[in-house]
């Protein structure tokens, strides 16, 4: 997992390989480490993602709902068809905010 920051103070997690209980617990750790200093903008990078398991989708919930209930602004970016195919089929897809690309998440997110 990478975590940059671009010149408009958005955070962007890049999320590697699969998305599995160790990584999406690191994932939760490391954005709940962020809401906690009042970083209120951030995207998850899919780009490198190959897989998401239940822990993976619990996780995205978790940051989903915790985002909403603060007013903060996340977004997931390049996510593949594997999972978008699992946020589909969890009822997710319109719940958890998705962007094609990183331009265009950085634009929905600065909004």
């Amino acid at each position: 997992m990478k975590i940059l920051k671009n010149e408009s103070n958005i955070f962007i997690i890049q999320v590697q390989g699969n998305m599995d209980l160790f990584s999406s617990n690191l994932l939760k750790e490391q954005v709940m480490k962020m809401i906690e200093q009042k970083i209120e903008r951030f995207i998850i990078d899919l780009k490198e993602t190959v897989t998401i398991n239940s822990a993976g989708i619990g996780a995205l919930i978790n940051i989903s709902s915790t985002a909403q209930k603060l007013n903060f602004h996340f977004i997931l970016v390049n996510v593949n068809d594997e999972i978008r195919e699992a946020l589909e089929i969890n009822k997710l897809s319109a719940y958890i905010p998705i962007a094609a690309t990183l331009k265009e998440a950085v634009k929905l997110v600065e909004s």
